[in-house]
Order: C-alpha cells, then structure tokens, then sequence
C-alpha cells in the first residue's frame, strides 16, 4: 500500500499543475483502486458490460478531466474516487434498464454484515434511491454509507475524512444500515 505521505505530496503536485503528476499518482493508487473497484463489482450480474480496469479508468477519466479537483490528502481522494464508482455504477445500471425498457434489472447482492444481515439480492439503484433518500434526511450517514460500502473505507479513515471519532462513525455507521435495512425492506415510514 502506498505511503500516504507519497499519495498526498502527488495530490498537492496535481494541484499546483505539476507536469505528470497525475500519471506519477494514478500509477502509486493503481492497485488500491482495483482492489476498491473489484469491491464493488463483485455483486454485479451476469452479462454485465462493466470490468473492474473499465470501472478504474472511467473514475479515472471523471477524476482527472476536472479543473477543480482540490483533494486534500489520500483518504479524501479516496473517498472522491467511491463516489465517482458509484456514480459510473449507477449510470450503467440506469442504462441497462432503459434499454430492457423496465425489464430485469441490475441485481447486485450485498454481503451479510455489510448493510444488513439478511444477503438477498438487491437492485442497484433501489440502493441508490434509499441512499439518495438517507442523503436528504442526513448527508454524513450517507457518506460514510459511501466511504464504507462503495470505498471500502475502514472506520479510521473515515473519521480521518469527515474529522469524527471512530465511536462516533460506528453509531452513524449503524444509524445508516437500520434506515437502509428499512428502506430496502419496503418498511413503510422510512
């Protein structure tokens, strides 16, 4: 794993217009962001389009061809990047629906322990509905869904990002799979 020192002197290099900085880094991060891509694709269905070095170039290519890219450190660029994933992943699967015009929908299964104990599959963006409905009702629980499910971010960092203690981001880390669990359910209330 690269140091997070080296990670954040490219990002501050980036930053101030450092002619292949942004090679130098995307080569340093390479395989921390297949690792977060395969994370996220391991649930994907079958006939899928998407692959983990698809999934990492297109955040890539999101990431990079911004002007205002002003990430602070590592875990901020990481936490950037999980968002990026599932933004890409959600178009797909919004693309895949409109051409099957409705029909089967992305299914992606979610690991027991992750968001709720029961590991049924789910759809995508019936995922991205609750957490888009979890975001309006409270933006950090929705982070750190984010950082934690989508970046495969542990606690720690998280704290790091949002500047929280890590008792602080497991209750919130709580908080957010209860209202997911509900949501998913179809519990009516959430």
């Amino acid at each position: 794993m690269p140091l997070q020192n080296d990670v954040t002197q490219l990002l501050v290099s980036h930053r101030q217009g450092e002619e292949g900085a942004s090679a130098q880094l995307f080569t340093l991060v390479y395989d921390e962001l297949r690792a977060m891509a395969h994370r996220q694709l391991r649930f994907r269905s079958p006939g899928e389009t998407i692959n983990t070095t698809g999934l990492v170039h297109e955040a890539y290519l999101k990431l990079f061809n911004r002007a205002d890219a002003e990430w602070t450190d590592r875990v901020h660029f990481f936490a950037v990047t999980a968002k990026a994933m599932r933004q890409i992943l959600v178009d797909y699967a919004r693309a895949s629906r409109a051409e099957k015009r409705g029909g089967e929908a992305h299914r992606t299964e979610l690991v027991s322990g992750i968001l709720y104990e029961d590991a049924r599959s789910l759809d995508l963006l019936d995922l991205e509905d609750a957490l888009t409905r979890l975001n309006e009702l409270n933006p950090r629980l929705a982070q750190i869904v984010e950082m934690r499910f989508y970046g495969g971010m542990s606690v720690e960092e998280i704290g790091t990002a949002l500047d929280l203690s890590g008792r602080t981001v497991d209750r919130d880390w709580f908080k957010a799979k209860s209202f997911l669990y509900l949501a998913l359910k179809g519990t009516d209330g959430v």
